[in-house]
């Protein structure tokens, strides 16, 4: 099964406010940005929106999503076994923030490994993906790219996928 590798981002003006998200999908040959606006949310969601729309396009791929979000990662690799076990609550008893986008995520993540990189530190993939979620977030226009590998103008993918 081939590995889809896709870097993620989410951006929000105001915490909660106008928000952006942003992701890069490599494939062994191709390479594909997405992104979308959403007029009231938090960075958290957009986050989680981020990984979602990428995932919902390698559907039925192996992927390895990069991602600079703590929340992200251990809401759908730890914290997400207790919510199911305790009807959706939380330790302390109060209802899952978040609840939609983490059971559309459990619903797609078969095949995925998340994996945390330090965002802000120079990594071109979540760089670019943070371009792409503010972008979004303020409403500027951005060129994305959907195209050969080979063509990528951001960075060189060689080697990822």
């Amino acid at each position: 099964m081939q590995r889809a590798i896709i870097y993620c981002d989410g951006a929000c003006l105001k915490n909660p406010g106008p928000g952006g998200w942003g992701a890069i999908i490599f494939t062994h040959t191709h390479v594909q940005e997405i992104g979308g606006h959403v007029a009231h949310t938090t960075n958290n969601q957009m986050e989680m929106r981020a990984a979602l729309e990428a995932l919902k396009i390698c559907s039925l791929q192996s992927a390895l999503i990069l991602t600079d979000s703590r929340y992200l990662i251990d809401g759908i690799s730890q914290w997400i076994h207790g919510w199911k076990k305790r009807g959706w609550t939380t330790a302390a008893g109060t209802p899952v923030a978040n609840r939609e986008l983490w059971l559309a995520l459990d619903s797609i993540t078969l095949h995925t490994e998340y994996r945390h990189i330090k965002g802000h530190a120079g990594n071109p993939g979540n760089e670019r993906a943070d371009t792409i979620a503010s972008a979004y977030a303020a409403k500027k226009h951005i060129s994305l790219f959907h195209n050969n590998a080979d063509a990528y103008p951001h960075f060189n993918p060689q080697g990822l996928a």
